[in-house]
């Protein structure tokens, strides 16, 4: 399957690309939505590279890993989730 490693690569580059725009502004609200931003690519990271790894070795081991793996990136796609939400919200009040 190629769409796992395409997913993997893209989110690894924009996880890299938040963290930069994190360094790069100087609002401490858009830090933490960039912060939050990033939290939602590194889970998808952690998400499908777990995914990927059982579809390459389909082994017990790799089983175990992979819904470890399954796990934390998706409590990361969760929590970013929510703190992109609660950002943006906030982002709109001192905006509007």
């Amino acid at each position: 399957m190629v769409i796992f490693p395409i997913i993997i690569v893209l989110s690894i580059v924009l996880y890299v690309y938040y963290k930069v725009a994190i360094v790069k502004s100087k609002d401490r609200l858009e830090q933490a939505y960039f912060h939050a931003k990033s939290r939602i690519c590194l889970g998808s990271f952690v998400f499908f590279f777990g995914i990927n790894q059982y579809i390459f070795y389909q082994t017990k081991f790799s089983l175990f890993v992979a819904i470890v793996f399954m796990v934390l990136g998706g409590l990361q796609l969760f929590i970013g989730w929510k703190e992109t939400k609660f950002y943006r919200k906030q982002w709109k009040e001192l905006n509007t």
